[in-house]
């Protein structure tokens, strides 16, 4: 067991309210005065859910998006948010940092409403957290709600990411559509909105496919068989199509697609790609050209 599942065992026995979900999703769902309100809320902290050389507006607008796509994952239109902000100490990076988050604040309608600062001790890691308020009209899909039979789809191809973060890693000057799918990812909202109505479980690819269908099941009391790994040009280009790099790009984490349970005998409402099928029993299994592969040692990105 991770550390991460371990403080989420301890976390469960406290956050006990029906809102909370179980902490089994990436949400809390409040209903109160005849509002739906779907709360959630990300860090990002240097060293981890970046580096310490990537353009603070990217981190900004970064911030951001990752709340905005758990949000999109509940097809909930945004609110508002609120900001706890690390001062770094240079007033020329944290002018950039907002002005980043700014722009994607602007850019998906969700105003900033408050939040706290607070003065980091020297070089300790800048870090950040965003809570986002969303709002829902409809059906909000758990990652729980998948059904023996259904497919599986996600809205775009896996992996850029991780291999943008590898490039950046390499050299903090480098660019191209891989740099950006990490360092700027696009919340699905669009999408998510389209979906929420139809399918059975929702939730974003943010810890890598394999990981978060993995997820789905287990929460869904399925078993479930990864027979696809879409792959970008743009990585293809760079990885080409082998094997190893399709289980790499399915092990990456920030591709903050949105990924979904659908009948099967049922069109999506919007582009996307199947990549697997439920069914009956428990775990995963992955299938490449046809053929059935061992599992790598992780699946995805966990805390500890």
């Amino acid at each position: 067991m991770s550390a991460e599942s371990r403080i989420l065992t301890l976390l469960r026995a406290i956050a006990t309210d029906p809102a909370a979900r179980g902490l089994s999703d990436d949400v809390a769902l409040l209903e109160t005065g005849g509002a739906r309100l779907i709360l959630t809320s990300d860090m990002m902290v240097e060293g981890v859910h970046y580096l310490p050389a990537d353009p603070p507006a990217d981190i900004g607008w970064k911030l951001a998006a990752v709340n905005l796509s758990d949000l999109a994952a509940k097809g909930a239109k945004p609110v508002g948010c609120l900001l706890g902000y690390a001062l770094s100490g240079d007033e020329s990076w944290d002018a950039a940092f907002l002005e980043g988050l700014n722009e994607a604040l602007s850019y998906h309608a969700m105003p900033l409403l408050g939040g706290d600062t607070v003065k980091m001790p020297p070089r300790a890691p800048r870090s950040y957290s965003l809570t986002a308020i969303g709002e829902a009209t409809g059906p909000v899909p758990a990652r729980s709600g998948a059904r023996a039979g259904d497919r599986l789809y996600v809205t775009g191809p896996v992996g850029d990411a991780g291999v943008g973060l590898e490039l950046a890693r390499a050299s903090p000057a480098a660019a191209g559509p891989l740099v950006e799918a990490y360092r700027r990812p696009r919340p699905r909202l669009t999408e998510g909105a389209l979906l929420a109505p139809h399918v059975h479980a929702m939730m974003d690819v943010s810890d890598g496919l394999l990981l978060d269908a993995a997820r789905m099941a287990g929460a869904s009391g399925l078993a479930v068989t990864v027979d696809h790994i879409p792959l970008s040009p743009a990585l293809e280009a760079v990885r080409g199509g082998s094997t190893a790099t399709q289980i790499a790009a399915a092990r990456a984490g920030d591709d903050y697609e949105l990924l979904f349970a659908l009948p099967a005998a049922m069109k999506p409402p919007v582009r996307a790609i199947p990549v697997g099928r439920f069914a009956a029993g428990e775990g995963l299994t992955l299938r490449i050209d046809g053929a059935v592969v061992p599992l790598p040692d992780s699946l995805g990105w966990e805390h500890g």
